[in-house]
């Protein structure tokens, strides 16, 4: 049964310091502590989370704002578990923070917190909804309100997050799904199919590939595609509703195919990035990124980046696998970031994002696309093309204005080769030269592309270098993994990392623009 944690507005919180030297209470009256406390704590709204629990008269919820705020504050310090469970137990300032007045109570035990972060991820598979997220969106909607922070400028950036998973080879991961699978078989299956197995359980996965020689790994595989197949088809009628089954065909049809009733083994080249990487986390995608191999997600952050703001915040945070491109990503969070910060009218980000699906959906939303970084070769030369209408556009380079007219399969403006003969970039110029002009040919996907290119020109020259500050607030994030991998695994755990730690960077933020206001005041 749901209950609001209201205790703490009920008491004195500087009772815990009553015993301590005046001037340590001012030091705690003035803690980061004491601010997370009233920013934060505070502005938890409990009654998100009451889905999780049952409207049923039964035992009351630990508290919530508690729970939330330890994970929080988790990310903020960079602890383990182990470390925050004993802060808050015997930390005076963490137990300010949380709330807490006196040194007996605990807000919440550790299984207690863990089933609290399983709930969160059961109502996300079951309805979708994140209410981390609605956490997150709630208190950045109030400091970006207390503190009157402009959000007509943003800037985007993502980075890979991988899995804390093992990097398995081939062989290796379809002998573990294996072995995993025959633990999951009843006692009088595992007798009775024994023989077939026994080869693969003796051993760890890695033990097994260990042993092999090079030259047995086709052989191997071979064994292992008739294995496979025979194991898919025989225990389909008693585990075909557990995970571990629906892992070991989701393995077969990636690794293995049929034909003319024999079983082949599919090329390495024909597996695709989405191909399970580990049983232990089956959601987890591959990219291949400047010669490193990444296994898990990427995380794409927003943040204003209005310079006449006094501190910028993270605005929205998304996870998604980590082969969808960048463009992609933002396209699909455009509408809600317009809703979130309805004012945005300026996107400051890198190449990767440009797409002609982006620019028509910034267009429609009134965003200018701000790009560095541009991908691709760039000419010397500078193109505009400008849209008369739905046929029609006229061209400009640094010395004339063509319009456009139409051939079988794309557009082409002419320009005059005596008019062209003056520029000193002409023998680099992208237009064709033919004995009469030169030719520029371009279609409209070149259009949206040459106008997205060249909006960085339209802007004063303080903001065509904003971007790469949001790299800043990307290392705030991976910082916290162990060399870019997580210590977690899953997408809604990633979620879930990935928003307490957006609330703990914006309030980190938060805090050091108060203390420093506090301090001019002081002087």
């Amino acid at each position: 049964m749901f209950r609001e944690n209201v205790k703490h507005l009920q008491q004195d919180l500087f009772s815990l310091f009553q015993s301590m030297p005046t001037k340590l209470q001012e030091q705690a009256l003035t803690s980061e502590e004491m601010v997370f406390y009233e920013y934060l704590f505070t502005n938890i709204d409990e009654k998100i989370f009451s889905v999780l629990y049952s409207d049923e008269p039964s035992r009351p919820n630990k508290a919530i704002n508690a729970m939330v705020a330890a994970l929080v504050l988790r990310d903020r310090r960079h602890w383990t578990y182990e470390e925050l469970f004993r802060n808050v137990q015997f930390n005076l300032l963490t137990r300010l923070a949380l709330g807490l007045n006196d040194l007996e109570s605990m807000p919440f035990c550790p299984a207690t917190l863990f089933n609290f972060q399983n709930r969160l991820v059961s109502h996300y598979l079951d309805t979708g909804e994140d209410l981390f997220e609605q956490i997150f969106d709630m208190l950045t909607e109030k400091q970006l309100k207390s503190l009157g922070i402009k959000t007509n400028i943003q800037r985007t950036d993502s980075f890979l997050a991988e899995s804390n998973i093992c990097e398995y080879s081939r062989i290796r991961l379809l002998v573990e799904v294996l072995i995993r699978f025959y633990r999951a078989l009843s006692d009088s299956d595992k007798e009775e199919f024994f023989d077939y197995f026994s080869a693969y359980i003796k051993k760890s996965s890695g033990k097994y590939v260990y042993a092999l020689k090079s030259d047995d790994i086709g052989h191997e595989l071979e064994k292992l595609a008739q294995l496979y197949h025979f194991v898919v088809k025989k225990f389909r009628t008693g585990y075909k509703d557990t995970a571990i089954y629906q892992t070991l065909k989701r393995v077969y049809k990636e690794h293995f195919t049929v034909a003319h009733k024999k079983v082949y083994v599919k090329p390495s080249k024909s597996l695709t990035s989405d191909s399970l990487q580990s049983p232990d986390d089956t959601e987890a995608t591959y990219r291949q990124k400047r010669g490193n191999h990444y296994r898990g997600r990427s995380v794409n952050i927003v943040e204003t980046a209005n310079p006449k703001n006094p501190v910028n915040l993270i605005t929205d945070v998304d996870v998604n696998p980590n082969n969808i491109d960048d463009s992609k990503v933002l396209n699909k969070r455009l509408d809600r970031l317009n809703e979130k910060t309805p004012d945005i009218d300026e996107m400051h980000n890198d190449g990767a994002y440009g797409s002609r699906d982006n620019d028509k959906k910034c267009a429609k939303l009134g965003i200018k696309q701000i790009q560095t970084a541009v991908r691709g070769r760039q000419t010397e030369v500078k193109f505009t093309i400008e849209q008369i209408d739905e046929n029609t556009y006229i061209v400009s380079c640094p010395f004339q204005r063509q319009q456009s007219t139409m051939t079988r399969k794309r557009y082409k403006a002419c320009f005059d080769l005596e008019k062209c003969s003056v520029c000193e970039n002409r023998h680099k110029c992208p237009a064709q030269l033919h004995k009469k002009c030169r030719t520029f040919y371009f279609t409209q996907d070149d259009y949206w592309r040459i106008k997205r290119n060249n909006m960085i020109y339209d802007i004063p020259k303080e903001r065509r270098k904003i971007r790469p500050n949001v790299e800043a607030s990307v290392r705030e994030f991976k910082c916290r993994t162990n060399k870019g991998q997580l210590k977690i695994r899953g997408t809604l755990r990633t979620r879930l990392f990935a928003f307490s730690t957006a609330i703990a960077i914006n309030f980190g933020r938060v805090y050091r623009y108060e203390t420093k206001i506090s301090r001019m005041k002081i002087a």
